[in-house]
């Protein structure tokens, strides 16, 4: 993995542009940097270094006049790529997947995306044809984003190295905020920085007229979607699972360097330390019993042959790196699972250059809870929805909860309106409620209708994986782990989120992903590597007690004392927010979520804007 940046145009001293836009993210790439200094493009590149040592050094050009590539991420294929490209006869100096990205562009030119398995954002300047071509990995692993600052083309792995160039301005898009607190991450293809887009998942761009005057145009190469084989049985599916599983894990393992597991006690992560082999493994847990899967990693790494490292981490630890969390990622994230994940990167880093883990398999098969709900609606659906709609309406009148009132308000939504992915925090009235200047951005519904809009012919659970696919996966957990992991010079590879495992789910019906047990069939496909306690261990997700941190009384004043900041009344109206947090602290409701989320835009917002 590593960094890459760049910008078109002519300036005095571009060197020293693309040296500050590399520096801002050195972490990306310690090992090294480099740089393309053109007559009208400036190409820049931090080198992470695990394989080949000898050779891969960016940005890479066969010529004065060829193509110039810079690279982040890893393409599994690509000595398959290589051995095609040897029969039409092309030659090789080294064993990288960038001097195999480079021919390829050379073979099929802007087609080449479709060809690729791995995590990888990439541009290649094409002299020739006066042309940027870029493109970004499928379900979005790799971070591309770009802007046109003063007429010129600028991108880079991280919005903060943009910052370098002397085009760029820092202004915040309050409709990204508005849509932030409904999804706890920055859903819109712009970014919390106004003018500053990320380049879609699955996506190509091209930038024509780099000399001058150029435009840009996206073309998607790859979208998700399920195509159920009715005929499929669940032995087809645990055969198919367990085939694609062991053969990605193999391709994955593939380093020059000591790789690592990350391990809780989740079926997923257990699913790749245990196929992958590796001698050492990272977790991390709380204080609280409810809130620890150490001792379930420790029992598993016994059991499979490899070393637990792990890490107990303090409120004071999780409050107190915050701000270097929030920088780290760019744009507000709210999940306090990216906390988490700091220190076990952190402490993974202390011991190897590479680690696996097991993102993906939940979106792909199906491992939330809440994808049960058609389910357990089905038999309640069968009512006249006018019915339905009059018991949904009496519940709302009933100004105290009750058992089964949330129950039937849902059952009332068609799944368009009820499930706008995997967090739901504000609702649209909720966050105008609280907001200081509400812009009217779009409602959560209209996020997502393009998702349903092609899913039409799909049943409901499948709808709901394709809204998490398209959105949570790659705007809350994918940004997550390449921040993370990138903020420590540690490389994260995903095995799960291979597109030929993705292939596999593709196939399924329904009722083999969700059934009785969420990720049904997966589960089966990992009893045949794992003990059966942790094959069928139930989904946790990533459980942080802030819950009960946000009551007690030094935690409950840090983030008071944020609400009550110069930067909260200029995006919130602060009793509105307050009372969320002394509502959460007399018991009188769990806020936390909402408290969270909040929170977090202020301490990003500090990080960023404050500081200055």
């Amino acid at each position: 993995m590593s960094g890459i940046c760049g910008f078109t145009g002519k300036h005095k001293d571009p060197e020293h542009i693309i040296g500050a836009m590399s520096e801002r993210m050195a972490h990306r790439g310690p090992h090294g940097q480099g740089a393309y200094l053109g007559e009208c493009i400036t190409l820049g590149h931090r080198r992470f270094q695990h394989q080949d040592l000898d050779h891969g050094h960016q940005p890479m050009s066969f010529g004065a006049s060829s193509p110039v590539i810079v690279y982040n991420g890893e393409v599994y294929n690509f000595r398959e790529l290589r051995a095609e490209l040897e029969t039409r006869g092309y030659t090789f100096t080294g064993d990288t997947d960038t001097e195999v990205l480079l021919r390829l562009y050379e073979e099929e030119g802007t087609e080449m995306a479709h060809r690729l398995r791995g995590l990888f954002a990439f541009a290649v300047y094409d002299p020739a044809r006066d042309m940027l071509f870029a493109a970004r990995d499928h379900f979005g692993a790799k971070p591309f984003y770009y802007a046109k600052l003063d007429g010129e083309f600028v991108f880079a792995s991280e919005i903060k190295a943009m910052a370098g160039h002397p085009g760029f301005v820092k202004e915040v898009n309050t409709r990204a905020l508005e849509s932030y607190l409904t999804f706890q991450y920055s859903v819109l293809d712009e970014s919390f920085f106004r003018g500053v887009y990320k380049l879609p998942p699955g996506h190509c761009l091209v930038y024509t007229g780099v000399s001058g005057g150029g435009e840009v145009s996206l073309k998607r190469y790859f979208e998700p979607m399920y195509a159920p084989q009715a005929d499929m049985t669940m032995d087809d599916a645990v055969s198919q699972i367990e085939h694609a599983v062991s053969e990605a894990v193999r391709t994955n393992r593939y380093s020059s360097v000591e790789a690592g597991a990350f391990l809780s006690s989740g079926v997923d992560s257990s699913y790749v330390a245990a196929s992958f082999g590796g001698k050492k493994t990272f977790s991390v847990g709380f204080a609280h019993e409810q809130y620890n899967e150490i001792e379930f990693a420790k029992r598993l790494s016994a059991n499979i042959g490899a070393e637990n490292h792990s890490k107990l981490i303090s409120p004071d630890e999780f409050f107190g790196v915050m701000p270097k969390v929030q920088y780290a990622l760019d744009e507000p994230l709210a999940d306090p699972a990216v906390v988490a994940l700091y220190f076990g990167c952190e402490a993974a880093a202390q011991h190897v250059k590479v680690v696996m883990s097991g993102e993906g398999a939940d979106e792909f098969f199906g491992g939330y809870n809440i994808y049960r709900e058609p389910l357990s609606l089905a038999g309640f659906a069968k009512l006249p929805l006018c019915l339905r709609r009059f018991l949904a309406a009496a519940a709302r009148a009933v100004p105290f909860g009750f058992k089964g009132k949330n129950f039937l308000i849902r059952a009332s939504k068609p799944v368009e309106e009820r499930f706008v992915g995997n967090a739901n925090i504000f609702s649209q009235a909720e966050r105008e409620k609280i907001l200081r200047n509400p812009h009217g951005g779009p409602s959560p519904q209209e996020v997502t209708k393009p998702i349903y809009d092609k899913a039409a012919h799909l049943d409901d659970i499948t709808k709901m994986q394709l809204v998490d696919i398209n959105s949570w996966l790659t705007g809350d957990i994918l940004l997550n782990t390449d921040k993370m992991s990138m903020a420590h010079s540690l490389e994260i590879r995903m095995p799960l989120l291979d597109t030929r495992v993705f292939d596999v789910a593709a196939r399924m019906p329904s009722h083999l992903r969700v059934g009785k047990y969420t990720k049904h069939a997966f589960r089966l496909a990992a009893k045949k590597t794992l003990p059966e306690e942790w094959a069928s261990r139930p989904k946790l997700g990533f459980p942080v007690p802030i819950r009960i941190w946000l009551r007690e009384d030094v935690y409950h004043a840090k983030v008071r004392q944020a609400f009550e900041s110069e930067a909260a009344a200029l995006y919130f109206i602060p009793g509105e927010i307050q009372r969320l947090l002394d509502d959460h602290r007399s018991g009188k409701a769990d806020n936390s979520r909402k408290i969270w989320t909040v929170y977090t835009f202020l301490i990003w917002h500090e990080e960023f804007f404050g500081k200055e």
